[in-house]
């Protein structure tokens, strides 16, 4: 592994550690609470992307792609039983194991944005990670423990993948949203991502 593809690992390996230290700090009450994704309370919007973790561990594996009906069903399974915490350590620790194995981040793998190396393979799930956990920590009153430099380099990523229109098309987000030029990184990648941060 190459110390830049290293580096990559890394960031993900913090971003899952921030968002694990988010679940953790969950009150029981707070599971149902509504997120800034309206579709899902916070209990529905972590199994979301511990449904994400296990597809790209799937993915890494070489996993063949199920039919998008499976898909459908597979999404509105619960993952998170009666240990959200668990599951989520479960699934992003499956997931970190993937991204070492011997050349996955050079090698072109399939993605919801078409062909991608694992490295970015590993770009998306730091921002999935990110984002999703800015929306818990603004649901259950937290403050997002990502770090700064992690965050920033995210967010220049995701501003030159969304620069092709055809790539924001692609994505589950809505239209971005403004931010102030001066706002923190993590809330100009949610707005971004179409999440209201005023």
């Amino acid at each position: 592994m190459s110390n830049s593809a290293g580096v990559v690992v890394d960031e993900l390996r913090q971003a899952c550690a921030g968002m694990q230290t988010l679940v953790d700090g969950v009150r029981p009450a707070q599971w149902g609470a509504p997120t800034p994704c309206s579709e899902w309370d916070a209990r529905a919007l972590l199994n979301h992307v511990v449904f994400g973790n296990r597809s790209f561990t799937s993915i890494l594996h070489g996993d063949p792609a199920p039919p998008q009906e499976q898909i459908r069903t597979m999404r509105d399974r619960d993952y998170l039983g009666d240990d959200p915490a668990a599951a989520w350590r479960d699934s992003a620790d499956g997931l970190l194991a993937a991204f070492t194995g011997p050349e996955v981040l050079g090698r072109e793998f399939r993605s919801p944005l078409g062909p991608l190396p694992g490295a970015g393979l590993a770009r998306l799930r730091i921002t999935e990670t990110l984002v999703h956990g800015w929306d818990l920590a603004r649901a259950t009153g937290q403050s997002a423990p990502f770090p700064q430099e992690i965050v920033e380099a995210t967010l220049s990523f995701t501003r030159r993948q969304l620069s092709d229109g055809s790539v924001r098309s692609a994505l589950p987000f809505a239209a971005e949203q403004p931010a102030a030029a001066d706002a923190p990184p993590l809330d100009q990648l949610a707005a971004l991502l179409g999440r209201a941060v005023g």
